[in-house]
């Protein structure tokens, strides 16, 4: 339990019982009348999430869901290390065995029962008796689910989805019953034929077995299948979770020793060693490595790291043996944070899923009187009672609401988990609909779209110059000073050359370079003033490229050995490969790239020319204070704007932007202003970002509308009497497994390009 805002806390229960989004509605309903009480109940992850006072205690919540007829019960209290697989699979299968038993009865029993009533040839002298026979341990036993949730709700003078179940079916079989004990049906030789029309009959000679051990095992079978599909949905999550490392090899008084993670602690440094899991967020204190992220960021490359970068818990260490000194453990290692980002999306409503509870809520009710309504109006108009009595009962079957119920949490849960796999965190489902409306996406430049580092980009020789040469003094003297742009210098003069040569003298020169003996040169590398001061000038050739490096927003630091200029380099923030086509991809979204940056304009013009930016869509010279103002101005003029940065000067705009995306390499702070969460630093995820919430909005809105379709289509049916009420429990067990299956379609979501 969490603290979530001043005299306020926040649980998750775990709810049991529930069958149907009714329930869900009716245990949120309660619960939200308790004062100081706001809670979401979820049917799909059967969870709710409930804010409230501090004066309030959990136990209170959990009787209160008790008194509504349901259990509920506080998570297990470590989240950060869930259980083994198995254990979770275990829980898995012992909710589906129930369902499975209770089915597999239903299907043995009821095929002949439906066979006998569907084909007259095999309808021998006593069959009706053999069907009451094998029909009667369905209606009883395998619908008991059904009996016991409707009777449960009675007593709480509620009415569910299992309501309409459990009347519809017993009025079938009781009707039944009437008729061969009392009517006529029980007679020697009775036959009748399968009618999906009205007939005018005084009803003594009909039976409806087939009916209520039909709907029995279609309504069986569709939750079996529904129950399925949603651990399928869930199962994203559940690998997240189960990605991180079991045990650690930690270093303990010089000594190698083998613990679980979950004793780990910050500070401690534990050995990785090649082809291991890193088991927490750390830095590496020995040794040099690859680091394979992608079970974690969906980034296929792996990512080189040395002394002193920051590794996290669950990647692969591809390369040679690391000593990592753990900075983070528990609940606060990114993976646990991805899970729990994912956990709460997933326990959220979109604002058509909220409406469709609302109608849920009422819906059960409305059908009982549409039902009442059907037979007394069929009674009415002399169409006898079997012919009212069997249009009733498929209004009552016809009109299950569970689809509405699914529609939202199935589609979001496949969609967050899957996007989880591929380094996106969706927030919660508010997000999916803002996905939809933007139309303006605002780049912070740094870290977004460059790499946030200084990186030596090119070499401009003079005549009878080596480049070569150029890189090995310059870099050696560079390598010695501490400066931003001077490791910038010495990291590319090594990845072209090499080993670099040790300087036998050297001077650091402030605010203008450096200055040393290497390899018995007189070496300057700084600025022209530098070399200037002793009487060194750069040549035309040398000069021109000064001015347009800086021209283009660079720096151009000049290089000078033996008294002769010799060479200019140009350092710069470099753009990220990926950057360019990023920009195509957001575009064909239909989204307005703007450049955003505190730098100068003469760079916001370079990097926005090279990545594809219109300069109109270029703002400059931004202080990070400012940078709210600009998303304020932009949606001022009736855009609906997008945001991606990853430093704590973005947080604010961030949290002001209608849709967040928060770069996962950045800050903290940004993180959690962000709506999305990109955990690759590839600007290309923010595109696959609002592709993959885009599209799980699709699915929420196609699966509310076939499911609102399927009931306004179905309900005039069977009231009319032209659905047998079989098929009308076979078409509503169908409607909720197409839902769920349509939302399993998310899993095949794939990354632009991957």
């Amino acid at each position: 339990m969490t603290t979530a805002t001043p005299g306020a806390e926040e649980v998750e229960l775990a709810i049991g019982g529930m069958t149907c989004a009714s329930c869900a509605a009716r245990i949120e309903k309660k619960l939200n009348r308790m004062d100081g009480v706001e809670a979401t109940v979820n049917y799909a992850t059967e969870k709710a999430k409930v804010t409230f006072r501090d004066d309030i205690a959990v136990a209170e919540l959990i009787a209160t869901v008790e008194a509504t007829g349901y259990t509920a019960r506080e998570p297990e209290p470590d989240p950060a290390h869930p259980a083994p697989g198995a254990d979770a699979d275990d829980e898995g299968e012992a909710e589906l065995r129930p369902l499975r038993q209770g089915l597999t009865a239903a299907v043995v029993l009821a095929v002949p029962v439906i066979a006998m009533a569907m084909v007259p040839a095999l309808q021998f002298e006593y069959w009706q008796w053999l069907s009451l026979t094998l029909a009667a341990p369905v209606v009883t036993y395998a619908a008991w689910p059904f009996h016991k949730a409707a009777w449960t709700n009675a007593r709480h003078g509620a009415a569910t989805m299992d309501t309409l179940i459990s009347v519809g079916t017993t009025a079938a079989f009781l009707w039944s019953l009437w008729a061969l004990f009392f009517g006529t049906a029980g007679t020697p030789g009775m036959t009748h034929a399968f009618e999906l029309t009205i007939t005018r009959t005084d009803g003594a000679g009909n039976i409806y077995l087939e009916a209520a051990a039909g709907v029995t095992a279609f309504i069986l079978a569709g939750r079996y299948f529904e129950a399925r599909s949603k651990r399928k949905a869930g199962a994203a999550l559940k690998a997240l979770m189960e990605l991180g490392a079991k045990d650690v090899t930690v270093l303990r008084g010089g000594r190698e020793q083998l613990i679980p993670v979950g004793e780990l602690t910050v500070g401690d440094r534990f050995l990785v060693r090649p082809g291991e899991k890193i088991a927490t967020d750390g830095t590496v204190v020995e040794g040099t490595s690859a680091i394979d992220a992608s079970m974690l960021t969906g980034e296929s490359v792996p990512v080189e790291v040395g002394v002193g970068g920051n590794v996290t818990g669950a990647t692969l260490n591809a390369g040679g043996r690391l000593v990592v000194e753990a900075t983070r453990v528990g609940a606060d290692t990114q993976l646990a944070r991805m899970a729990k980002l994912v956990e709460d999306a997933q326990n959220g409503k979109a604002a058509a899923q909220r409406l469709a509870d609302k109608i849920s809520a009422v819906f059960v009710p409305v059908v009982i009187a549409l039902a009442l309504g059907t037979l007394g109006f069929w009674l009415g108009n002399g169409a006898g009672l079997t012919a009212a009595f069997t249009a009733a009962v498929a209004v009552l079957i016809i009109a299950c609401p569970c689809a509405l119920g699914l529609a939202t949490p199935t589609a979001l849960m496949v969609g967050t988990g899957r996007g989880a796999q591929l380094g996106i965190l969706i927030k919660g489902p508010e997000v999916l609909e803002t996905t939809r409306r933007a139309d303006t996406i605002v780049l912070d430049k740094t870290g977004t779209v460059t790499t946030g580092r200084m990186t030596l980009l090119a070499v401009h020789t003079a005549d009878g110059t080596d480049e070569t040469d150029v890189l090995r003094l310059a870099g050696a003297l560079e390598h010695s000073s501490e400066h931003p742009i001077a490791q910038a210098v010495a990291a590319g003069a090594s990845a072209r050359v090499g080993s670099l040569p040790a300087p036998e003298d050297f001077a650091n020169v402030a605010g203008l370079g450096v200055q040393g003996i290497v390899e018995g040169h007189a070496v300057l590398v700084g600025r022209t003033r530098l070399l200037a001061e002793w009487a060194i000038n750069l040549p035309a050739e040398l000069e021109r490229a000064r001015a347009e490096a800086e021209a283009a927003g660079r720096t151009a630091i000049a290089v000078a050995w033996d008294g002769e200029a010799r060479a200019v380099l140009e350092v710069a923030d470099a753009i990220k490969d990926t950057s360019p086509e990023a920009i195509r991809r957001l575009r064909a979204l239909g989204l307005t790239p703007v450049l955003l940056t505190g730098d100068n304009k003469a760079v916001a013009a370079a990097v926005a020319a090279e990545v594809g930016i219109d300069a109109g869509q270029v703002i400059a010279e931004v202080m990070p204070q400012d940078k709210v103002d600009v998303v304020k101005r932009l949606q001022s003029e009736g855009r609906s704007v997008a945001m991606v940065g990853d430093g704590v000067n973005d947080a604010a705009a961030l949290a002001q932007a209608d849709l967040g995306l928060a770069m996962g390499t950045g800050t903290d702070a940004a993180i959690e202003a962000g709506d999305l969460t990109l955990v690759r630093g590839d600007l290309r995820a923010a595109a696959d970002a609002i592709r993959l919430s885009r599209k799980t909005l699709g699915t929420i809105r196609s699966n509310l509308f076939w499911a609102f379709a399927y009931n306004v289509a179905a309900l005039p049916l069977a009231a009319s009497g032209l659905l047998n009420p079989m098929i009308a429990g076979a078409a509503m067990a169908f409607s909720s497994v197409f839902v769920v299956g349509n939302s399993l379609r998310l899993r095949g979501f794939q990354a632009a390009g991957r």
